[in-house]
């Protein structure tokens, strides 16, 4: 199979992987009212994904690089469609929840796969533009997923989207299987684990980017489960009109991605990594510490899924260049761990310093931007050093 359609088949993949997480905050003000789950309480649920996704990956970084990643993917999609079915059957809070754990348990280790899958069939020197592809599968899930789901949601009902999602990730992953060929070759890589599970070489360059990764993914997520409530409660936009949000945020991030896939691999990470501070910082501001006005919502909120793209292919393509080829699937791993650790964290973080008065308003959510922004700015010194020790490590002896 050639380069390019496996590219497009992981990222159809990682659609469905990334929309089955997208979908759920939205909807939390739907399902909060329906389960008479506080307002307060909605991070809870992704913070309860994020932290099953971070134990999975754990695992799996020790025992991911010894399967074809042709069957590894498939059995953690069929995990995660089946989580998502049993999330739109919940009847109250704590069986969301677990829902929502066992999701995380499938989707932390498929994203893993999924990257893994990238870097093995894509040179390093075009690594940025097909990591921009199959993280477009974000923009798509906000321009056509989330948009969908929000309407399916008030059509149908807060269930609807679980089970349509659920529906689509089985019929492609059953596609992805039939037509993906087996994939093996980092099996036969040097230093591929013939015994017990190996386990991942932390040194500094490994560190570094685990680092990098806690402070991008605690920022974000203190902010990103609030959106919704925040939005509809606190600043007055009305919930017919959200999904425009994700509409104009999606277009603009999906048109980037591509754009910035082919900046990183001319100009490298750091110069990105700095732009998409700069934008998160200000929507942040302009979102949360002095914030607009509803009719304005539209030209700041969006920006904010832009600023994921400029920060995370960058981000994503450095890292794909930290470990060596046999050890890929089990450093992706630690790293969607640390990822969704972190995300947990943030979003517990925001929960605990967050209250909600009795109209179900946030209160505290200014504490929470400038926290936020604080520590963003510490990701693009960060991402220097790193690219900066690859670059070297890389260069050729002469």
């Amino acid at each position: 199979m050639k380069q390019r359609p496996l590219v497009l088949l992981v990222a159809a993949v990682q659609f469905v992987n990334i929309l089955d997480f997208m979908m759920v905050m939205p909807l939390g003000p739907d399902f909060a009212i329906s389960l008479g789950i506080p307002t307060s309480h909605i991070g809870m649920l992704g913070g309860a994904y994020t932290l099953a996704a971070a134990f999975a990956g754990i695992l799996g970084a020790r025992v991911l690089d010894r399967f074809d990643r042709r069957v590894a993917l498939t059995v953690t999609m069929l995990g995660l469609v089946l989580s998502t079915a049993l999330g739109g059957l919940s009847i109250g809070l704590y069986s969301l929840l677990g829902a929502r754990l066992l999701a995380g348990a499938f989707g932390g280790p498929a994203t893993s796969v999924a990257l893994a899958i990238v870097a093995d069939v894509v040179p390093h020197e075009e690594r940025g533009k097909a990591i921009g592809t199959v993280m477009s599968a974000f923009s798509l899930a906000s321009i056509l997923g989330v948009p969908a789901g929000l309407r399916l949601g008030q059509w149908l009902g807060w269930r609807a989207p679980f089970f349509g999602v659920a529906l689509l990730g089985l019929v492609l992953t059953a596609v992805a299987f039939r037509i993906m060929p087996p994939l093996r070759g980092h099996l036969r890589a040097p230093g591929a684990a013939a015994g017990p599970p190996a386990r991942l070489k932390i040194d500094t360059l490994v560190r570094a980017t685990l680092l990098n990764t806690v402070c991008v993914m605690v920022g974000v997520f203190a902010i990103v489960p609030n959106i919704s409530t925040f939005l509809q409660l606190n600043v007055g936009y009305p919930r017919a009109r959200l999904d425009a949000i994700y509409l104009v945020g999606g277009l603009a991030s999906f048109f980037a991605n591509r754009v910035v896939g082919s900046l990183v691999d001319r100009f490298g990470a750091t110069k990105l990594v700095v732009v998409g501070t700069g934008i998160f910082a200000s929507v942040l501001y302009f979102g949360f510490i002095d914030p607009v006005s509803a009719p304005h919502v539209i030209y700041v909120f969006p920006l904010l899924m832009l600023s994921a793209t400029v920060r995370g292919v960058p981000i994503n393509t450095l890292a794909s260049r930290v470990p060596a080829p046999a050890e890929r699937a089990r450093f992706m791993s630690a790293l969607n761990a640390t990822q969704h650790l972190s995300s947990s964290a943030g979003a517990l973080a925001a929960s605990l310093m967050l209250d909600a008065d009795a109209s179900g308003r946030l209160v505290g959510m200014a504490t929470v931007a400038i926290a936020a922004i604080a520590i963003s700015l510490v990701v693009p010194v960060i991402t220097w050093f790193i690219e900066r020790r690859v670059v070297a490590r890389e260069r050729p002896a002469t």
